[in-house]
């Protein structure tokens, strides 16, 4: 039987949970194709309920999402790494936290539906208030991901 490093804790308060992935700045997202795996790094939008992605309107992904829109999506912060002893490679750690979650993508075909996306997806990056012109928004594809399940993890915290 395997037993789990004591450094290796659960995240199970939820504002825990909602503070590592407001310091994140890019996710990294699992997309399902037949039997294969296929993961990329987004920058996103967070609104404390779903994940939201802008992409091209054509690609690999859209193809993917079509077939199967299951994902999961990946957020870790507060990197630290140290070495109990620093003459051995094996004490040399890295302290972390992140969070998992697993949703099913939506796009988001209404306009002003779209623009919403985008201004929560610029309030990861930005204070300001933002307008975006037609073509912007028409050019490209806002994907929802309504949370259905989170779970956390810390290493040295």
């Amino acid at each position: 039987m395997h037993i789990r490093d004591k450094s290796i804790k659960d995240i199970t308060l939820q504002p825990e949970l909602l503070e590592v992935i407001s310091k994140c700045k890019v996710c990294h997202v699992g997309f399902v194709d037949g039997d294969k795996p296929y993961v990329l790094a987004f920058n996103f939008g967070f609104d404390g309920e779903s994940v939201y992605l802008h992409c091209a309107k054509e690609g690999y992904k859209i193809d993917v999402l079509n077939k199967n829109n299951q994902v999961c999506i990946e957020f870790d912060a507060d990197h630290d790494l140290f070495a109990r002893h620093e003459e051995v490679a094996c004490s040399w750690r890295m302290r972390y936290r992140s969070v998992i979650v697993w949703g099913k993508a939506e796009f988001i075909s209404d306009y002003n539906k779209k623009v919403d996306g985008l201004k929560i997806f610029m309030k990861n990056y930005s204070d300001l208030n933002f307008e975006f012109s037609t073509p912007s928004v028409n050019n490209i594809h806002i994907i929802k991901i309504p949370i259905d399940k989170m779970t956390g993890r810390k290493f040295e915290y």
